[in-house]
């Protein structure tokens, strides 16, 4: 059964489900950073999932990568899977701006991170709600 690693669990805001991927926000204000995690248990590398399902997980991330680029009015969308850290295969999808706080170093170990409050939630996932239409469940358990 797919379980979130509970440093995920503790960093992030639940969004909502692709077909293959859960979504989840960081919780750093600072940046646009949402995380991809393939729904499947025990999984550590890409090649790991089928074939297809490969493929479904990069279309999810290129999907999400380009709305999100528009959405937050971007200059660069960062997209990466490291997991030195946390070994659960997840995709980081960071919408960059020149202006941010890193640019243009990668977001990882700068500073710390800003929770976001309330309002800032509920305005992120308004916006969501209006670009990602098809294909993607939000849940209710967007804000701890």
């Amino acid at each position: 059964m797919f379980a979130l690693d509970q440093r995920l669990e503790n960093d992030t805001l639940l969004v909502g489900d692709f077909e293959l991927c859960r979504l989840l926000l960081m919780n750093d204000s600072r940046y646009p950073w949402f995380i991809l995690v393939p729904k499947r248990e025990d999984i550590t590398e890409v090649f790991q999932l089928s074939d297809q399902e490969q493929l479904l997980m990069w279309q999810e991330a290129t999907r999400l990568a380009e709305v999100l680029k528009d959405t937050f009015k971007g200059d660069k969308v960062n997209i990466a899977s490291l997991g030195n850290v946390v070994s659960q295969l997840h995709v980081h999808v960071i919408v960059r701006k020149k202006t941010d706080a890193a640019w243009p170093s990668p977001v990882w170990g700068q500073g710390s991170a800003v929770p976001y409050n309330a309002e800032q939630i509920t305005s992120v996932c308004e916006k969501l709600r209006m670009v990602l239409t098809d294909s993607f469940l939000f849940l209710n358990r967007v804000a701890k």
